[in-house]
């Protein structure tokens, strides 16, 4: 087993070698063997502090293990996303997505840019080329593995320029009669609609020509792992608190008093006021669950990065139970509260009228739209002697229904 934390900070994941299930076997013992070193260690600080003493050791003790935890809580959750990644992807039959002539024809293209009169079924008035079917596959799945919000939200592929969605307002009215009385008409149901546009994402990986030419590097894995970076960068940015403009809409957008409160027909997300600007209260993420209607607890989940994991973590019950607990499973994320949660690098830190958590069912909550196909366009000539390949594809995103989701808002200063 391999563990790196990237310095690229929002950018960065953890990686980590876990093919098997025995890694993750590995893993989940390593992690509850420091959650277990947490809980003592912090038994030890809370003493120090009960009798106003603050020992530097135990605090620098303290926070190695708390990183060590995070990042082995990381590293399984990654796992179990790349072992869900690969059981979805089990039951495909690659013949069926596969064109050898078409994909040859495209390779061909990408290393010396010859083009073949197969490989016009592609062509659009642009000059792009659409990929290959297993190409847009192959970025599609990275971006599963990678990107948190696309593991939780529903996701609608399009092949048109945008994505409407009919809400259902009630309306319907009724009342009590007489066996004779008449029947007068009540009210009817009304509807409203929301409509989810895509934006571009783009991305321009380089490559020389000498690189291209060398018959041993794997163009589809490069290219694949080039765009998923960027693209995953951008999404998650972008699911998270995109403005809407050309990009996705940001959930956090949604949420009371934003920029896009009243978009939903359904209205806005609603936020649970904590009663301080810089510290969480275990009674206060109770009574986010408990304002979440019962309808949507069952595949509720929190959202959070991983600088408010760590203040979480710390919380505890009235009986002082820790509220959060590590995975102790393959395929289990952490809890907290008995809901799983999710690290969204993305959201904000704990700070004066912030969102730094949110709560909910966000597969019924936000949906992703992506505009089907990735284009490429090759580009020897700008950036001699490198050849670019200006890569997009077409992704929208917004809140379909806001009462599944609630966020926890910070005090003002």
């Amino acid at each position: 087993m391999t563990k790196h934390v990237s310095p690229r900070g929002l950018r960065g994941t953890v990686s980590v070698r876990a093919d098997a299930t025995g890694d993750v076997k590995a893993l989940l013992a390593e992690l509850n063997s420091d959650w277990e070193s947490f809980k003592a260690t912090m038994a030890e600080k809370d003493k120090e502090l009960a009798a106003k003493f603050d020992d530097v050791v135990t605090t620098e003790k303290l926070g190695r293990i708390e990183s060590s935890v995070s990042d082995l809580q990381s590293a399984v959750d990654q796992a179990n996303a790349q072992i869900a990644a690969m059981q979805i992807g089990a039951g495909q039959a690659e013949a069926s997505l596969y064109d050898a002539e078409y994909s040859e024809a495209f390779t061909a293209h990408f290393r010396k840019g010859d083009v073949q009169a197969n490989l016009n079924k592609g062509a659009d008035d642009e000059g792009g080329y659409l990929a290959p079917v297993e190409w847009d596959r192959t970025i599609t799945d990275q971006l599963i593995e990678t990107s948190p919000m696309r593991q939780i939200a529903s996701v609608q592929t399009i092949s048109t320029a945008g994505f409407k969605k009919v809400f259902n307002l009630r309306g319907t009215s009724s009342g009590w009669v007489g066996e004779t009385d008449g029947r007068p008409e009540t009210g009817t149901p009304t509807f409203g609609t929301m409509t989810f546009a895509p934006g571009e994402i783009y991305a321009n990986p380089a490559a020389t020509q000498q690189m291209l030419d060398d018959s041993a590097v794997n163009l589809e894995a490069w290219l694949a792992s080039e765009v998923e970076t960027e693209f995953s960068y951008q999404e998650g940015l972008a699911f998270i608190a995109g403005d809407g403009s050309n990009k996705p809409s940001g959930f956090l957008t949604f949420v009371t008093g934003g920029s896009n409160a009243t978009a939903n027909p359904l209205g806005a997300i609603e936020a649970i006021t904590a009663a301080s600007a810089t510290a969480l209260d275990s009674d206060e993420l109770l009574d986010v669950i408990y304002s979440l209607p019962s309808a949507f607890t069952q595949s509720a989940r929190w959202l959070m990065n991983r600088t408010t994991q760590g203040k979480v973590r710390k919380l505890k019950d009235g009986d002082g139970n820790y509220l959060w607990q590590p995975s102790y499973q393959a395929g289990q994320p952490a809890q907290l509260a008995s809901y799983p949660v999710t690290e969204m690098p993305g959201m904000p830190d704990v700070a004066a009228d912030a969102l730094p958590i949110a709560f909910g069912d966000f597969r019924r909550g936000y949906l992703i739209v992506d505009r089907t196909g990735v284009r490429v366009l090759r580009d020897p000539y700008t950036n001699k002697p490198y050849v670019n390949f200006y890569t997009t594809k077409r992704v929208g995103g917004g809140v379909q229904n806001p009462e599944t989701i609630k966020v926890l808002k910070m005090g003002a200063a």
